[in-house]
Formats: C-alpha cells, sequence, structure tokens
C-alpha cells in the first residue's frame, strides 16, 4: 500500500471513528495512536499475524489488536463502502461502455481473471481445502477491471474453488443477468444491434456470449490485428493483480 493512500486511510478513521481519536487517559498519557492501530490491523489482513505478534513491533496486546481489527473493518466499511464496495450505476456502466468503445471493443465492460495468492499462514486444519497441484494454499481472487485500474467487482473463491472455473461457478458476478436485474445497453457491431454486454477473458473461460477470447492461431490480417488488440485490453486486469 502505497504512503498516500494510507494516510488518507488513517486521517479519514481518526477523524471520524471515535476508536482511532486519540486521547489522554487519567494521568495525562496519550493512548495509542492512529498510526499504531491502523497498521496493526492492516499487518493482521494482509499478513495473517497472530493477534499477539504486534506486542514486540508495535507494543499492543493480544486483545487490543484485536479490537483493532474490529475497528478498522467496520470503519472501512462504514466510510467507504458507499463508494467502493457497490456495484456499478447507471452512469458507472455507461462510463465502462465509453471506454470499452474507445479502446476499439463497443459493449465490452472490463476483463476478467483470477489471480492466486499463496497462503503461507492458512491454519494447518484449511490446508487441503485450500491447496492444488502445488501442494501450497492458495487464496483465489477473481476480478473485473479497467485501464484505469478501477477494480468494480472482485470475489474471493470459497473453500475447494482452486481454479478459475470453478471461482466462477460460485461468483455472483452474472447474477444480475440470471435475475434479469441486469441494467439495459444498446450497442452495435457491423451495423448489427447488441443488448449483452462482455467482458474480455482469456482462453480457459468457457465459449459464452459474455466472454469474448483470443483467438489462438490467427491468420488473416484483421484477425491478427484483432487478437493483438484482444490481448492488450485483457492485460489491464494482470496490471491491476500486478498493483495489488
Amino acid at each position: 500500500m502505497n504512503k498516500g493512500l494510507f494516510m488518507r486511510i488513517v486521517n479519514q478513521l481518526s477523524n471520524e471513528v471515535e476508536f482511532f481519536q486519540q486521547k489522554r487517559d487519567a494521568l495525562g498519557r496519550l493512548s495509542l495512536s492512529p498510526l499504531q492501530k491502523s497498521t496493526t490491523a492492516i499487518r493482521v489482513l494482509a499478513y495473517g499475524n497472530a493477534a499477539n505478534g504486534a506486542d514486540e513491533y508495535l507494543r499492543l496486546g493480544a486483545s487490543t489488536t484485536l479490537s483493532c481489527l474490529e475497528n478498522f473493518v467496520d470503519g472501512i466499511i462504514s466510510l467507504f463502502g458507499e463508494e467502493y464496495l457497490r456495484r456499478p450505476t447507471p452512469a458507472d456502466l455507461q462510463r465502462l461502455l465509453d471506454i470499452g468503445e474507445y479502446c476499439g471493443f463497443p459493449g465490452m465492460i472490463g476483463s476478467i481473471d483470477c489471480m492466486h495468492w499463496e497462503w503461507k499462514n492458512c491454519p494447518p486444519a484449511w490446508k487441503e481445502q485450500y491447496s492444488r497441484g502445488s501442494g501450497k494454499p492458495t487464496i483465489v481472487l477473481e476480478v473485473v477491471a479497467l485501464y484505469d485500474l478501477w477494480i468494480w467487482h472482485a470475489f474471493f473463491g470459497p473453500p475447494g474453488t482452486l481454479n478459475d472455473i470453478k471461482v466462477l461457478d460460485r461468483s455472483p458476478v452474472f447474477d444480475d443477468i440470471i435475475q434479469r436485474q441486469a441494467p439495459q445497453v444498446t450497442y452495435y457491431v457491423n451495423g448489427r444491434e447488441y443488448r449483452m454486454a462482455y467482458y474480455i477473458t482469456d482462453g480457459i473461460y468457457p465459449k459464452w456470449s459474455t466472454f469474448i477470447q483470443s483467438i489462438s492461431l490467427p491468420q488473416s490480417p484483421q484477425v491478427v490485428l484483432f487478437a493483438q488488440q484482444q490481448e492488450t485490453v485483457r492485460k489491464d486486469v494482470e496490471r491491476a493483480f500486478g498493483v495489488l
């Protein structure tokens, strides 16, 4: 996490959440700072540290660390959830479509892919549920992103979903379409009207109308150009993973 983002979170929490506001006790001594509390919570979330792991580094006991973690998560959801933990609004959807058309893919609303994170501190009792061929436990993150790194869909695969297809089967990304609640879109390709948006994917995804995959062995110059452009756009989600 870069310093600017971290300080924005710390400042927002210290201004809006009472738990993170530094106060004095009856002897006039200052309590733990917002930096200490926020750093403790982020270390637990990012590294899976034990609650007593912050004792030497930040001088917080186990119970205080757990309290920091709980209040940090509640605070983040309360302060940033409305903006960042929501589905795209009609205005957002139109922006996605405009970006897709600008990139040469009318009707595209992002690139979808999965990332496998090694879970170093996975509890031994859960290891088999999160392990695949390598034998090391991993957590699978499914993401839809654009070239501006806006991740508007994120889903962590539950136990047993060890590859992209199994994660897709559990993912809520198509819930709106299945429930017939998806916003209506209209775009034209080669003079033909379409009413369903789509995602750019790699070859592992199924051949659904909502996925546009590359062409593995392009022959004509037009098909070669399409494959190159598709791969360029698809790398947006890989770049987002790189930032994470």
